[in-house]
């Protein structure tokens, strides 16, 4: 196979709860990462003669820092092989957002790379390697929705699929995930997130009754202004809203279409916003 071409989605996080520190100097925390299909950016892989690659955004780096090379280098590490592809990266998903959008991307060159190379490397591994660039790539070897346990890498998937419309907005703000995770505090109460399906379906009342995102007290303190985001989408009819991952991005999923948009319509021109449809 000499060309692949693939989507990869963004996410969001119903409720996040950081449970503990662990000993390596991550921490545990429990979520549900549900993927936002239609919100996705774009890799193209090409056999060519030697490694190029290229990202049509200034805001995502083109050197080995960048986690679509990481990919690439640690997959020529443990096969022993050289990888010659030339990359893509057309940048749809806004970069350290709380969207997942780099993990996305790394794992999309895990398995685009894994198949055009016939390595042979099974789920298991992709797993492991995926785990090596980030908590939040294995998620994304699937892009299934999943209860995230650990560092979010052991994955309980659920029937789940949410038909409300949801808003994605973020403000630009760039929020280093290591600063967060510095000033939050591990409250070692784990709700069991199981409870918050019903049918295929999210209980709404339970949800805003037992979901936070731990990283929200300090980002809003910090930051006023994703807060202010929150409390607009909320006003707008929001039947729930929550910062996804560490920020900066706000969701609200809204009861229809109707006002989801002119909500989306009242959002700032200056900031990102996508209005993501449900499935049918």
């Amino acid at each position: 196979m000499n060309y692949i071409e693939i989507k990869a989605p963004a996410k969001i996080n119903i409720g996040l709860s950081i449970l503990s520190e662990r000993a390596d100097g991550f921490h545990n925390l429990s979520t549900l990462f549900y993927p936002i299909s239609d919100l996705f950016d774009v890799l193209i892989f090409e056999q060519a003669n030697q490694f190029e690659f290229h990202c049509d955004s200034d805001m995502v780096p083109g050197d080995n820092s960048n986690l679509v090379v990481k990919a690439k280098n640690i997959l020529e590490k443990i096969t022993g092989k050289t990888l010659n592809v030339k990359i893509e990266l057309q940048k749809n998903i806004p970069s350290q957002a709380g969207l997942g959008g780099g993990s996305s991307d790394a794992a999309a060159a895990l398995i685009s790379l894994n198949e055009m190379f016939k390595l042979n490397l099974n789920h298991a591994k992709l797993i492991d390697l995926a785990l090596q660039l980030g908590s939040d790539v294995p998620f994304f070897i699937k892009s299934k929705p999943a209860i995230g346990s650990s560092r979010g890498e052991i994955l309980d998937y659920v029937d789940i699929e949410i038909h409300e419309p949801i808003l994605i907005v973020n403000p630009g703000i760039n929020i280093s995930t290591k600063e967060a995770f510095q000033n939050v505090s591990p409250k070692n109460v784990q709700f069991d997130l199981h409870s918050i399906i019903k049918n295929g379906k999210l209980d709404y009342e339970i949800i805003n009754r037992e979901l936070k995102n731990d990283f929200e007290n300090y980002v809003f303190v910090k930051y006023p202004e994703i807060e202010a985001i929150k409390k607009q989408l909320d006003k707008e009819g929001a039947i729930f809203s929550l910062l996804s991952g560490s920020g900066s991005t706000v969701y609200g999923i809204f009861p229809n279409i109707k006002l989801a948009e002119t909500a989306k319509s009242n959002i700032s021109e200056k900031y990102f916003s996508f209005l993501s449809n449900p499935p049918y």
